[in-house]
C-alpha cells in the first residue's frame, strides 16, 4: 500500500466519508513543495479516450494521474486533494468513482470534491480530475 506523506482526519460528528471515496480533511506538513496535476482523463498516451465506458474513463484516469505524479518522483499517496468532474452526474456514478478510488488509496483517500458539469472539454470525455499532492 502507498504511504501517506500528510495527515488525514475524519472528525467525530461527521459522517464516515471513506465508504464514499474521500476524507473530510487534511493537513501538510511545513516545508513541503506542492505539486498541482491539470485535470486528467481517460485517455491514453496519444490523448484519444480510450473507451465511451465511464467505468473505464474513471480507471484510465487514475492511472493517468499515477503517470504524472511518478514524472515528480512521487505517487498517488502523496495526493492531496481531488476536484473531480462528472459530466451529467447522477448517484450511479458514485460507484465507480468510490471503487477507483478505493483500488487506488484503500481506507486513506485524499480529500476530494465533485462536481457535476454539463459538459468537459470535448464531447467523449465524461469524467475528468485535478490533483494536489505534497512533496516531503
Amino acid at each position: 500500500m502507498i504511504r501517506v506523506t500528510h495527515s488525514l482526519v475524519n472528525p467525530d460528528g461527521l459522517h464516515d466519508p471513506v465508504p464514499f471515496g474521500y476524507s473530510h480533511t487534511a493537513t501538510v506538513p511545513a516545508g513541503t513543495d506542492l505539486v498541482l496535476i491539470s485535470g486528467q482523463y481517460g485517455s491514453g498516451p496519444d490523448g484519444a479516450v480510450v473507451s465511451s465506458d465511464f467505468s473505464e474513463q474513471v480507471k484510465q484516469t487514475f492511472r493517468n494521474i499515477g503517470v504524472a505524479l511518478a514524472a515528480h518522483g512521487l505517487d498517488l499517496g502523496h495526493v492531496v486533494q481531488l476536484r473531480t468532474y462528472v459530466v451529467n452526474h447522477d448517484v450511479g456514478k458514485l460507484g465507480p468513482i468510490a471503487g477507483a478510488v478505493q483500488e487506488s488509496w484503500g481506507d486513506k483517500p485524499p480529500t476530494q470534491t465533485l462536481i457535476g458539469v454539463a459538459s468537459l472539454a470535448t464531447p467523449d470525455v465524461l469524467f475528468e480530475v485535478e490533483a494536489l499532492a505534497v512533496r516531503p
